[in-house]
């Protein structure tokens, strides 16, 4: 499984959606220009076919045809308001929108529904996911090194998914909380039977509500998660609003080795290390834990990432704006 794997929504139309599917099948054998003269047919076919211009988008990128591309791309948004098939990312990473466009919640909430059966088979056997063990080994040197247990009262796991991160830290949370944005991980999370509460919800709603009700937690986790976010300002605040005065937060990106966010051609985002010190000093958290680890591979190749995990800043450090040293 990748990002940018198609997503199928019918066109409505038997005949254009039989010339999709035996596009993607031509795709997938390598015929890369007969796929596309298909998708050209469907779409002629049934012209509000977002998935079949979206599919036709990435055919022709491939295949070089930039003004093509864009063409199918931008038609595909303009069938897709709500971008369920990631086409204004698509046409940002080409260049002709802005660069860092926020993803839409359908398109996220509508991949992982559609992953959901078989995610777990595929980060673990395709991708060589990693991030839990990452994210559980990082905590644990910052807890040994501060001298303290590796034990946590509450525990909040961001972007559950179907609970594979969950699953590594069950064992040291007294009461462990999930939340994400597709109802069918979190079904499948709820099956695992790790966690506490689960709750189907965009992660700063979710958590602007535990702040309202003045929930706290020793530990906020979130793995593979921001890799679907632009700009982490606002998450990373609304994070530090629910932590406890010792709570520790920690989560893996997809690296910047450039400044700033960047879209990359998966369709998520890679932070740069200055970005993150930035970001998370303005949200009044201290860096205790910062290095280059990889979460995944593509290809088998590992993806260039970094851990990081986070505290609140003493009171003093933030009123002076003086940098909390690792």
């Amino acid at each position: 499984m990748t990002d940018t794997d198609p997503l199928f929504a019918s066109s409505g139309d038997l005949i254009a959606d039989r010339r999709y599917r035996w596009a993607l099948d031509l795709a997938a054998r390598g015929d890369c220009a007969g796929a596309a003269d298909i998708l050209a047919q469907a779409v002629a076919l049934a012209p509000a076919f977002a998935a079949a211009w979206a599919a036709l988008g990435a055919l022709r990128d491939q295949l070089g045809d930039r003004s093509g591309a864009l063409a199918a791309f931008a038609a595909a948004r303009d069938c897709d308001p709500d971008d369920y098939h990631g086409a204004r990312l698509q046409l940002a990473r080409l260049g002709a929108e802005e660069a860092t466009r926020q993803m839409t919640d359908a398109y996220v909430r509508r991949l992982f529904d559609q992953y959901a059966a078989r995610y777990d088979t595929a980060l673990t056997e395709q991708l060589a996911y990693r991030g839990p063990e990452l994210l559980r080994t990082a905590v644990s040197r910052v807890m040994a090194a501060a001298g303290r247990t590796m034990r946590f009262a509450s525990v909040l796991d961001l972007g559950c998914g179907t609970g594979l991160c969950g699953a590594s830290f069950r064992q040291y949370a007294d009461w462990l909380a999930g939340v994400d944005l597709s109802p069918a991980m979190i079904e499948q999370a709820a099956a695992k039977g790790s966690y506490d509460r689960l709750a189907v919800g965009e992660i700063e709603t979710f958590l602007a509500d535990e702040a309202a009700h003045a929930q706290k937690y020793d530990l906020v986790l979130a793995a593979d998660v921001f890799v679907y976010l632009n700009d982490l300002a606002p998450t990373l605040a609304a994070i530090a609003r629910v932590l406890a005065p010792s709570g520790i937060v920690a989560f893996t990106v997809e690296r910047n080795p450039g400044d700033g966010v960047k879209l990359l051609p998966t369709l998520r985002y890679a932070h740069a290390d200055a970005y993150l010190r930035q970001t998370l000093e303005a949200a009044g958290l201290a860096v205790s834990h910062l290095a280059a680890a990889s979460a995944r591979s593509e290809k088998g190749i590992p993806v260039d990432g970094l851990v990081v995990v986070a505290q609140p800043a003493p009171i003093h450090s933030r009123a002076c704006g003086n940098p909390v040293p690792e």
